[in-house]
């Protein structure tokens, strides 16, 4: 049985009402609103036991460290801001990539990120 913390129920909270992928830096930052003291690597211990409860996921972009989110999120996407660095969610899917696979290949899964910038950078610029 899993122990309640007040650490770990803060990165619950920071996760499930962030609606996009976090870094663990961005979970520190929030969480230690909440539950001051918070250290870095209780982060990271919480995030592997979250992890391993099926909790959350891990959001991973090419070149990037994983970033988190909840795991009830069903299929999505995601956009990266290249001017922040933020993750964002896509709601829709493009849908069946059969067509754009070479002719005999079958699509299993898929995903895919857009880059670009989000609103509030789009706006300072």
């Amino acid at each position: 049985m899993e122990r309640r913390t007040r650490q770990r129920e803060a990165l619950r909270q920071v996760i499930e009402h962030a609606g996009r992928p976090l870094s663990p830096q961005e979970i520190l930052e929030q969480a230690q609103l909440t539950a001051p003291g918070i250290g870095m690597a209780t982060v990271y211990r919480n995030l592997k036991l979250l992890l391993e409860a099926g909790e959350i996921v891990a959001v991973t972009l090419p070149a990037e460290n994983p970033r988190y989110e909840t795991a009830n999120r069903g299929h999505h996407h995601h956009f990266q801001c290249e001017a922040c660095k933020r993750v964002f969610d896509i709601p829709q899917c493009p849908g069946e990539l059969k067509e754009i696979a070479p002719k005999g290949f079958k699509v299993h899964r898929h995903e895919l990120t857009l880059y670009g910038w989000c609103k509030d950078c789009s706006r300072a610029a």
